[in-house]
């Protein structure tokens, strides 16, 4: 009778350990999966605000078309699913404010989740 109760508890401590391992294996899949789109909208927000803070300096100026220009290349290099006529640029009295609203759809194999991003940058002085 010993050895029987012996055999259950080690198999119950077999599943404890798969079941721990499916779900460490889950996160980490997530994770794989999710993070590189939060970060590439953290360095395409980075650039948005470089762009509006400088986007007046330098010579020869700079129309809206050549900001969305510069703004569209650094999404396409993130690998942002951004269009170019969704970009927006507005100046205004040596003002800049740049926006875009864009989703990325990420698929986790057994659910299709898609965030939504509202990069916004703007050189106004505070």
């Amino acid at each position: 009778m010993g050895q029987s109760l012996n055999g259950r508890q080690r198999g119950g401590s077999k599943f404890k350990f798969i079941f721990t391992l499916f779900i460490l294996g889950a996160m980490v899949f997530g994770a794989i999966k999710v993070v590189p789109v939060y970060f590439a909208n953290y360095e395409f927000q980075d650039a948005l605000n470089s762009e509006s803070r400088f986007a007046l300096t330098g010579y020869p100026k700079r129309n809206v078309e050549d900001i969305r220009d510069d703004v569209f290349k650094k999404a396409q290099d993130l690998g942002i699913p951004a269009k170019r006529e969704a970009i927006q640029v507005n100046l205004a009295n040596g003002s800049v404010d740049i926006s875009l609203d864009y989703s990325v759809p990420i698929d986790l194999g057994v659910y299709q989740w898609t965030p939504e991003f509202h990069p916004h940058a703007d050189n106004h002085t505070i």
